[in-house]
């Protein structure tokens, strides 16, 4: 587990804590693992980025976008999530991953060099991965999906995606990740 992963988690978990606290109704339960798996997608988002540093290969990837959405929504049934749920949710899982990509990208080219890390090679390791991954976020948007309607669900992720002490581009890309989960009733 890199340290920049274990920073990613004991932000959420803090982050949670403080949200429970600001919030009128406190955040679910089921809002820790769910905010926690995105992050751990999210860190992966610098293993890919590094990757195609590497390689020259573009962030983009819409093959493997619509393979990893066709997985997800295959899926669905099996957590009691509509099609269209699940859809939406990895689409926005996608879109901030690739905005840390295109950030990184950007920082490393104008700095002339990306960190010296190790580089898990992007289809025998990062991929699985990613697609391990996948089949949590699915149960703890299932999990999550009671509270998406909660007139306090906007603010628990307010909240929770403007934490101080997070790296920013990993924050925007959260809140980015997040946009999505709630669902507004108002007419």
């Amino acid at each position: 587990m890199t340290l920049r992963f274990k920073l990613c988690l004991a932000l959420s978990a803090a982050l949670l804590a403080s949200t429970a606290a600001a919030a009128s109704t406190p955040a679910p339960e089921a809002l820790t693992p769910l905010l926690n798996a995105i992050g751990e997608r999210l860190a992966i988002a610098d293993q890919v980025a590094l990757s195609k540093w590497d390689s020259g290969k573009p962030v983009e990837d819409r093959q493997r976008e619509r393979e990893v959405i066709a997985a997800a929504v295959a899926q669905a049934p099996a957590y009691k999530l509509s099609n269209e749920t699940v859809e939406a949710f990895f689409a926005a899982q996608i879109e901030a991953n690739k905005m840390v990509q295109y950030i990184n990208l950007s920082d490393w080219a104008l700095d002339g060099k990306a960190p010296d890390l190790p580089r898990p090679d992007l289809v025998g390791q990062i991929r699985p991965q990613l697609d391990r991954l996948q089949k949590r976020l699915l149960q703890q948007l299932a999990d999550f999906a009671p509270y998406r309607t909660d007139p306090q669900c906007p603010q628990w992720l307010a909240h929770a995606t403007h934490h101080d002490k997070q790296h920013p581009v990993h924050r925007l890309a959260l809140i980015r990740a997040t946009a999505e989960l709630c669902i507004s009733t108002k007419a």
